[in-house]
């Protein structure tokens, strides 16, 4: 199993449409590409921090929809709702309980 987390500074103001992006918009999109198997959104409202992580069955299937440009094409929805950029990072899933 892989997992991609993106990290990013989500204006505080805009933490609620982000999360609604990301149930409405971003996990039915996930859900259709090959290799899902979950998405989380973690938020801090203080601070703005969001934090998606993604499962997919394997690093192949992971970057196959970043080729693909399904990764990209998710970031855009969220530009606007942004503080600073965001940062992407890839771990394979050692342990699993």
């Amino acid at each position: 199993m892989f997992a991609r987390i993106t990290s990013m500074d989500i204006k505080v103001e805009r933490i609620d449409e982000a999360v609604k992006i990301y149930e409405h918009s971003v996990v039915p999109a996930a859900k259709l590409q090959k290799g899902f198997l979950g998405a989380y959104l973690f938020s801090d409202r203080k601070t703005g921090k969001g934090i998606s992580l993604t499962l997919w069955r394997s690093e192949e299937d992971a970057l196959a929809n970043e080729r693909n440009l399904y990764y990209q094409e998710q970031l855009v929805k969220f530009i606007h709702l942004l503080q600073s950029g965001y940062i992407r990072e890839g771990f394979e899933v050692a342990v699993k309980a």
